[in-house]
């Protein structure tokens, strides 16, 4: 009997797992933003590469990101990173599937400070 009992208390444990797993919610903290000076040069302005990443468990779609008075010497291509309203939109809007990320570099004298600001969970 005792081996049946442990059977169905690790059964139960398991089910209890899963269950709080599907129950969490991903929010702001499911992205993180990580910005690396890549050690070139734009002119004088050394060039930055930030990379947005999913840590959520299911794709995330509608990414904006806050980054006051954000600028770049050089180009960003607007379909990884644009100013739309308040914020800006990563990677067009278009979903990053879980623990997956995007890439995208700036150039101006200094890092500007990026942090998440909102975003749409799409779960199957």
């Amino acid at each position: 009997m005792a081996p049946f009992l442990k059977l169905l208390l690790f059964a139960a444990f398991m089910l209890h797992l899963s269950a709080t797993a599907k129950s969490q919610r991903c929010d702001l903290s499911s992205i993180q933003v990580q910005q690396t000076n890549t050690g070139t040069k734009v002119g004088y302005d050394p060039v930055f590469e930030v990379e947005v990443k999913n840590l959520c468990r299911c794709t995330v779609t509608s990414v904006f990101l806050r980054s006051e008075g954000f600028a770049s010497s050089v180009m960003v291509d607007p379909k990884l990173f644009r100013r739309e309203g308040v914020g800006y939109l990563v990677n067009d809007g278009k979903g990053i599937p879980s623990s997956q990320s995007l890439k995208f570099r700036y150039a101006w004298d200094r890092a500007f400070k990026m942090s998440p600001a909102s975003l749409q969970v799409n779960c199957l």
